[in-house]
């Protein structure tokens, strides 16, 4: 891969992914509309790794723009992070959802076609599976997402299948992720969420920093050890690199072919906020508050198809990501607008 084009690359993933390429010689090329990301996450990449990017002020929507992306550009694959994801925004707002996520996906393809660029990673969700009574999860569970943000992230997957049943020169790889959490190690670069976060980590972050008073615990009656929900959190530089397993893959092998990235781990929301507290070296108040509606009680991956076809596993346990994170934090309390 010579030339590698990152949709959503200013964001949380996108940004580590620009490194993790840059780090492997690989030029990179970012498209992102600046939606839930900043350009000084870019800058940040450049500073780090001492090597340039492209970047496009764009969204995937616009067709004509896009075309000259490739057009200006000798892309050998597409790396597609873009999207809205939000849960609770897209049961609020889902036509939002349907015209960013699938739209912009489709519009993305086309480009592609035209340009004769066939090689794809797309990042899709856990939230394909939606509620399963067994774990762990592994890639032949049923696919049932329960929100409208899941359901494009299927609706894409079935695109780009059958994308792939008719033109097989497609290479096409659809990583499944669980939770990403973490940063950088330098702490110069980590997860900006707008407002108030949707996931729980960058909350309980927020609370240790001080910007937010507490941290809302939902529900402590579930059927797990301590009552909390478990999950499968993983660490940013594990999941994108990941995606390099997954390029290399597509070069060997083609087709068009389903991973999850987790670490087969699950861990409940108590057990992230003890860690946490160890690596902040204060304590988080939090409050129990109760269940939300969909929450289950427990969700975490069977990562061994991604180790035995990629060679590829995570290695950074929950201390570690949690010690990242606090790195990142306390070096930016608000984000790339400090």
């Amino acid at each position: 891969m010579s030339k590698v084009l990152v949709t959503g690359g200013a964001g949380y993933l996108g940004s580590h992914m620009c490194v993790q390429l840059l780090d492997q010689s690989i030029d990179v090329v970012v498209v992102d509309n600046l939606s839930n990301s900043s350009v000084k996450s870019l800058e940040t990449v450049k500073q780090l790794c001492q090597k340039d990017l492209k970047f496009y002020d764009a969204d995937l929507r616009d067709r004509a723009a896009i075309q000259s992306v490739f057009a200006e550009n000798d892309i050998s694959a597409v790396i597609h992070f873009a999207g809205l994801k939000a849960v609770g925004e897209s049961v609020e707002h889902p036509h939002r959802y349907y015209d960013n996520n699938v739209n912009g996906t489709l519009q993305l393809i086309e480009c592609m076609d035209q340009a004769q660029v066939k090689t794809l990673i797309f990042s899709s969700s856990a939230t394909v599976y939606g509620p399963t009574e067994t774990m762990p999860i592994t890639e032949e569970h049923p696919l049932n997402p329960i929100s409208p943000y899941g359901r494009t992230k299927l609706m894409i997957e079935d695109m780009l299948r059958d994308i792939h049943a008719a033109d097989p020169n497609w290479r096409i790889s659809l990583l499944r992720y669980f939770n990403p959490v973490g940063a950088h190690p330098s702490g110069q670069l980590g997860e900006d969420p707008n407002g108030i976060p949707n996931n729980l980590v960058p909350n309980i972050s927020q609370v240790a920093i001080g910007k937010r008073p507490e941290l809302k615990v939902f529900g402590d009656d579930y059927p797990t050890p301590d009552g909390t929900c478990i999950r499968d959190y993983i660490h940013v530089t594990d999941l994108v690199d990941g995606h390099l397993c997954a390029l290399r893959f597509l070069e060997d092998h083609g087709g068009c072919v389903t991973h999850n990235l987790g670490t087969g781990n699950g861990y409940s929301v108590y057990e992230v906020i003890e860690a946490f507290e160890a690596a902040a070296k204060r304590p988080i108040p939090h409050i129990l508050a109760g269940r939300r509606v969909g929450d289950a009680a427990e969700c975490y991956a069977d990562p061994s198809k991604a180790q035995t076809d990629l060679g590829w596993r995570a290695t950074k346990g929950l201390q570690r990501m949690c010690e990242d994170v606090w790195r990142w934090q306390t070096a930016h309390p608000d984000g790339f607008g400090v």
